[in-house]
């Protein structure tokens, strides 16, 4: 068992949003982030227009509010049909148009190489190899190539934005593992920052993949590397000292390799406690009356809802398999509960993707066959995107939330779902396996794969008291409130910005920027 990290030096303090020294007011200045997804689309739809559409990410949720507090750059793919015909000013634009927060950067892929680096390398090789779900990753060497090119990319977009300047860089997740040292070399004097958002495998695992020294090489190109869980950075650890020469502090948790010194911390991601799209949510009554008018619902039904991307990492079916067997156990729920499961498209182009949808479909028809009659369906699948306002409005509208992933590296649903509830009402049912069940305390949690076991809590939240729902949402709000995701900024750019300062050599430190953190 390896020595756990010593994280003192990282102790949390009272979440405060992060001000960056080297911003001014221009959208562009300061951090530049680095991610695959961008916040929004533009698409043209039939008709000609073109359309605005959100992106439904973790990953986006956690980073759009660093732009509330500090200007910057998002370098992302562009992957709407229409993002080429709105980016001026080297592929970006201002956002929003006036009175501009940041500078959106589009770099854009042919239909080859995105199907090479995101389908091929990133989602069918490193996607399924940090997730133990069941699922081997496929490894082609034509995808790394794409991959290695498209980091290639994005890396000189980002030098791009950066040039003439010592900006803080925040390197997003698996899709960008090799984009650190591309970005280091390249401007000296910035500051690498790269997280990994999924879980991190054991040292075992990473071995599989042919390119893990590469893979390891780019991202210690970093400043510093941050994870959701000590597991993960303790997986992390291992996998350098059993691939790289390099020296391993695993009591300090920082690597030494080629001259370089790279410390390696967990950060929780966060939700934005004071997102906009939640403070105009109306009330949890109002929600309620809302969704079950929109579904057809009676006014007093038991209602449970599931948010996810249709991913086979998010255990959907088994959630399916476990209402199921609530309905079997307590007869008394059957035409008085129902579960709403929105299963956001992802990936449908990938076998293992078509695979669970086809199983989740089969699974929803079945059930509903066996406990529904009369328009009743006890399972109700939407399986279409949904906006921030329409999934707030499920949150508040339900008594009970079920996120069961089979292996998940954080989970901001349970989050959002604990956000929405300001009424200290419902239930979250939370898997073991996700990072946020070792935040959030106050939710029940279950093994995903122990149907039996998740159809009790279902029940068990369903006959919850007020007293009960109230104390631990009382719990569980405290710690989202104050792990937020200004909280999870501060600390990556406090840290990182401290470990390149102290790093550097003479002739960069003046260069190096200082964070400035509000007391």
């Amino acid at each position: 068992m390896l020595e756990r990290i010593d994280r003192r030096s990282d102790r949390t303090r009272p979440p405060q949003p992060p001000r960056t020294s080297s911003g001014g007011s221009r959208a562009g200045n300061g951090v530049i982030v680095l991610a695959n997804r961008a916040p929004f689309t533009h698409e043209r739809v039939e008709d000609g227009r073109v359309v605005i559409k959100r992106t439904a990410s973790g990953l986006v949720t956690a980073l759009e509010p660093l732009f509330d507090t500090c200007t910057g750059t998002w370098v992302a793919h562009g992957s709407g049909n229409a993002d080429a015909l709105v980016g001026v000013d080297r592929g970006g634009l201002n956002v929003p148009r006036t009175a501009p927060r940041y500078r959106l950067r589009y770099v854009h892929l042919t239909e080859e190489e995105h199907r090479g680096y995101y389908y091929g390398f990133a989602n069918e090789a490193l996607w399924p190899l940090c997730h133990a779900v069941g699922v081997p990753p496929v490894f082609r060497p034509d995808d790394f190539r794409q991959y290695q090119a498209a980091n290639a990319r994005f890396a000189a977009a980002v030098v791009e934005e950066g040039a003439n300047r010592a900006p803080i860089v925040l390197v997003q997740d698996y899709h960008f593992a090799l984009a650190p040292r591309l970005v280091r070399r390249q401007l000296p004097s910035s500051t690498v920052i790269a997280f990994w958002h999924i879980p991190w495998p054991r040292p075992d695992v990473f071995g599989t993949c042919p390119w893990a020294r590469e893979l390891l090489e780019g991202l210690l190109g970093s400043h510093r590397v941050g994870f959701q869980t000590p597991e993960d950075c303790e997986n992390f650890l291992a996998s350098v000292g059993t691939t790289l020469d390099a020296d391993v502090d695993l009591s300090a948790g920082t690597i030494r390799y080629r001259g370089s010194t790279t410390s390696v911390r967990a950060y929780p991601v966060g939700v934005d406690w004071a997102s906009p799209q939640l403070r105009a949510t109306p009330a949890p009554a109002a929600c309620r009356a809302r969704v079950c008018r929109d579904l057809g619902l009676p006014s007093n039904v038991r209602l449970g809802v599931g948010v996810d991307r249709l991913d086979y990492t998010k255990g959907i079916n088994e959630k399916l398999l476990a209402v199921e067997q609530l309905l079997k156990s307590h007869p008394e729920l059957r035409g008085r509960f129902v579960f709403v499961q929105v299963a956001e498209p992802s990936r449908g182009c990938l076998p293992a993707y078509q695979a669970t949808r086809s199983r989740l479909l089969d699974t929803a028809a079945r059930v509903n066959a066996r406990f529904g009659s009369d328009g009743y369906r006890p399972i109700r699948l939407l399986e279409e995107h949904h906006e921030p306002a329409e999934v707030y409005r499920l949150y508040r509208a339900a008594d009970l939330c079920l996120v069961n992933s089979l292996h998940d590296g954080m989970n901001l649903v349970a989050k959002e779902f604990v956000s929405a509830r300001d009424d200290e009402r419902g239930a979250l049912v939370l898997s073991r396996f996700t990072g946020a069940s070792q935040q959030l305390r106050g939710a029940l949690l279950v093994d995903p794969c122990e149907v039996n076991d998740v159809a009790a809590a279902i029940n068990r939240a369903l006959v919850m008291p007020q007293w009960e729902q109230a104390s631990r949402l009382r719990l569980l709000r405290t710690n989202v409130k104050a792990f937020d995701a200004s909280w999870w900024a501060r600390q990556l750019i406090d840290g990182a910005t401290r470990d390149a300062r102290e790093t550097a050599p003479v002739s960069l430190r003046a260069a190096t920027p200082e964070v400035q953190i509000s007391a």
